[in-house]
């Protein structure tokens, strides 16, 4: 009996504390236990207007999202850096009063590529998007264009971000990365489907980061000196080419070097062979979006038959001295914006303005900013103040705006283009999702071998997917977007095609 009360008292115990535990909710809820009523999209002014700080569901996954790593990138995490200069070519004026487009300037550039879901000692050979960050030292502040070497992403709304990645990353369970979870996650985003089509192709594995070229994937705003704007997306096209690898390619590359990609950036720079990209930009004019039957502030897709105009070029020609300090430390985001540049209503990019910014606060530190890569050559003078590692020369009584004992003025010719609104806040889809017809024109693009090496690729991964439904609703997107696409995966994977054309017929674009 000596020896069965404390076994009698542990078990009270447990069982006390399994009444106080809460049952699993079935009802999605914020951290403070409040339930969700959509977790599907933000909040936006109007069916075209901006996303809402208000919505709270939005903001909280996006700060918990950013702070689930320390200290590596949660996305990113694997990279590789340089210095270089960016030679403005063409008067631009007319569309912005940015001072780095000034037809002739230099602005000194650092640029870190990446790629996106893996870890930092990744092999630099896996099937992935590749970032491609630029941070331009202009003479009024840092400007960071941050984008990927696909010009399309996977969604067309921030608030799915966390779980679009969640589901990319690593099980939970096993730490494997497992094709069951994240087509299980893009059997319910159709809008997918492009991006997926281009990721499986040969460009989701560029030969190296000189050899891939880079686009903004979001729309931005180019503002001129009398407030008005167009909407603009830009793109670096490599000179070097656009070089991948095949699935088989990329295997044998990895059997003896993991680093391929940064070996070879470094490698070129340091024998003065130094890349180089043209930047181009397509522009659109506020009063041609509607004309459009897709929305062109939708980040799942490309301006079809918008035609691109260079305006300058860069190069890269310097290495970084020392890897932490310098492309580990760097620090990019959306909302790092000179005068005559601004971010347009495009709901990915909206959660990325904040989120982007709040990762690097968490990650760097608060004054991150006043590290020597992420240093603006301009001069920084804020009423900012203390923070870990503050390491600037603030001085003076005021540090508080207006006052009348001197200090700091804001600065009217910097204020933000006006946008005009209607409506009232929702909560709603875009109105024109196509989420198929350009994941099909892509596809009629490739070659005959091209195409073939997306079946294989697509199928090695959707062919371990163990669940029917998601599998057959993975099989209709693909079929959507061309018959002959859909028809050709399905017989890999030995799936009835005529119950996969139905399952199509079904969809709407």
């Amino acid at each position: 009996m000596a020896h069965t009360r404390p076994a009698l008292r542990l078990c009270a115990i447990a069982c006390s504390l399994a009444l106080l535990a809460p049952a699993h909710a079935a009802t999605l809820t914020r951290d403070n236990a409040a339930a969700v009523g959509d977790n599907q999209n933000s909040q936006t002014a109007g069916p075209s207007g901006p996303v809402l700080l208000q919505d709270v569901q939005l903001v909280q996954k996006l700060q918990r999202f950013d702070r689930e790593r320390i200290p590596e990138r949660v996305v990113h995490a694997r990279g590789a850096g340089a210095y270089g200069v960016f030679e403005s070519s063409a008067d631009i004026s007319a569309l912005t009063r940015a001072k780095v487009f000034a037809k002739g300037s230099k602005t000194p550039v650092f640029v870190r590529f990446s790629t996106v879901i893996h870890g930092l000692h990744s092999p630099e050979t896996l099937r992935d998007p590749r970032g491609f960050a630029t941070k331009f030292y202009t003479s009024e502040g840092n400007w960071d264009l941050v984008g990927n070497n696909l010009p399309v992403f996977f969604i067309r709304d921030a608030i799915k971000f966390p779980d679009m990645v969640h589901s990319l990353k690593p099980s939970p369970d096993t730490n494997l990365q497992d094709p069951n979870r994240f087509f299980d996650f893009f059997s319910y985003q159709p809008e997918a489907t492009h991006m997926l089509t281009r990721l499986y192709s040969d460009y989701g594995i560029p030969k190296g980061y000189q050899y891939m070229d880079g686009n903004s994937v979001h729309a931005w705003k180019l503002v001129n000196a009398q407030g008005r704007y167009v909407y603009v997306k830009f793109h670096w096209a490599s000179r070097q080419g656009q070089h991948n690898l095949t699935m088989q390619e990329a295997a044998a590359i990895q059997a003896h070097d993991f680093n391929h990609a940064s070996r070879a950036l470094m490698a070129a720079i340091q024998h003065k062979h130094y890349p180089q990209w043209d930047l181009y930009i397509q522009v659109m004019q506020p009063e041609d979006m509607a004309r459009l039957d897709y929305n062109p502030l939708d980040a799942t897709k490309i301006w079809s038959g918008v035609p691109e105009h260079r305006i300058g070029t860069m190069t890269l020609n310097r290495n970084p001295g020392n890897i932490f300090q310098e492309t580990e430390q760097s620090a990019f985001a959306p909302s790092n914006l000179v005068p005559g540049i601004e971010p347009s209503e495009d709901r990915l990019l909206q959660g990325r303005i904040f989120a982007y910014a709040d990762t690097q606060l968490h990650r760097v530190g608060t004054n991150g900013l006043q590290l020597p890569v992420n240093r603006p050559q301009a001069v920084v003078d804020n009423n900012n103040q203390d923070g870990a590692m503050n390491g600037g020369q603030r001085q003076g009584s005021v540090n508080y705006e207006p006052s009348r004992q001197g200090g700091l003025q804001q600065d009217a010719s910097a204020r933000y283009s006006q946008l005009p609104l209607s409506g009232s806040t929702q909560q709603a889809g875009i109105s024109k999702t196509l989420n198929f017809r350009q994941a099909g024109e892509f596809y009629r693009s490739l070659n005959k071998q091209e195409q073939a090496n997306l079946i294989a690729n697509l199928a090695a991964d959707l062919g371990q997917v163990r669940n029917e439904a998601t599998r057959n609703t993975m099989l209709s997107y693909f079929y959507k977007a061309d018959s002959g696409y859909g028809q050709a995966i399905s017989k890999v994977l030995n799936a009835n095609v005529a119950d996969i054309a139905r399952l199509a017929a079904q969809l709407h674009e």
